[in-house]
């Protein structure tokens, strides 16, 4: 017998008209905590100071405006009746690829204009974005999307769940795979690897590439299991499509840069 649960409210607090959920305060945690490990790191490898903090006032607003874009492109469906409701963000519908893309082109610009290497910036702030989408994983879990198929109850307490995701996972009449739970846990490992990866001295460019390879082969594994997918031409999910053009891309990147001379530079280099 499956006992009704009632589900955690997606709501913080209220003051006045004014609403503030959890999805908007964990991303915004996720980004400000990420800040503080690229701002550590920015330090030490010479950036000028308030570098990080300037580019990250064009480019978190070009990063929630480019995922929000990218996921109402692929889900017009849904926002047609109301176009208005595509700018209600506080009620989920983010999508990381449009964020990433907003927020590249951001720093591609930013970079240039103050005469700094996009590839260093991208390096320094690699392990940073992936601690922000590990974090911001949880307001979708509030607000109870990004969950994969339907699974039972004792298989959520065999993965050792605590009771209150478990409880969460209990949507309409059923229990659902935490594929959000699998994305923070496969990010916040990354962010330990690229970590590491400092200390190997990785030539410019590569740790960011390396970033995206990996969240990328996660998300195609992870996307397979969840039911709140992307299409792309009615038929292919399209974050998979996305993570394996990037995979390859990344890999295709690394040898021609290595090939054509354009990452002698390493990580630790000033």
């Amino acid at each position: 017998m499956i006992l009704q649960t009632q589900p955690l409210d997606p709501i913080a607090f209220e003051i006045g008209p004014i609403t503030v959920f959890w999805y908007g305060i964990l991303i915004g945690l996720g980004a400000f905590l990420g800040y503080l490990l690229a701002n550590h790191e920015a330090k030490k490898r010479g950036l000028p100071d308030d570098f990080l903090a300037d580019l990250l006032l064009f480019a978190l607003p070009a990063a929630i405006i480019g995922a929000r874009l990218y996921y109402v492109i692929f889900r017009w469906e849904q926002f047609a009746d109301n176009p208005l409701s595509a700018v209600a963000v506080w009620e989920g519908g983010l999508a990381i690829h449009g964020g990433l893309i907003g927020a590249v082109l951001t720093a591609l610009w930013f970079c240039r204009r103050r005469g700094v290497s996009f590839w260093k910036v991208a390096d320094i702030t690699a392990p940073s974005i992936l601690l922000g989408q590990a974090i911001g994983r949880w307001g979708n879990f509030m607000n109870q999307e990004v969950y994969g198929g339907e699974v039972s109850r004792s298989f959520l307490e065999g993965l050792l769940l605590p009771d209150f995701i478990i409880d969460q996972m209990f949507i309409n009449g059923a229990y659902y795979h935490p594929t959000f739970l699998y994305e923070s846990i496969w990010n916040l490992l990354g962010v330990a690897l690229l970590l590491y990866l400092r200390r190997v001295n990785l030539r410019r460019g590569e740790m960011f590439i390396t970033y995206a390879m990996y969240y990328s082969l996660g998300r195609l594994f992870i996307e397979g299991i969840r039911t709140d997918y992307l299409l792309l031409f009615g038929t292919f999910r399209t974050a998979q499509v996305v993570s394996i053009l990037v995979i390859v891309g990344g890999a295709v990147l690394i040898w021609y840069r290595r090939s054509a001379g354009l990452a002698e530079k390493r990580y630790l280099d000033d």
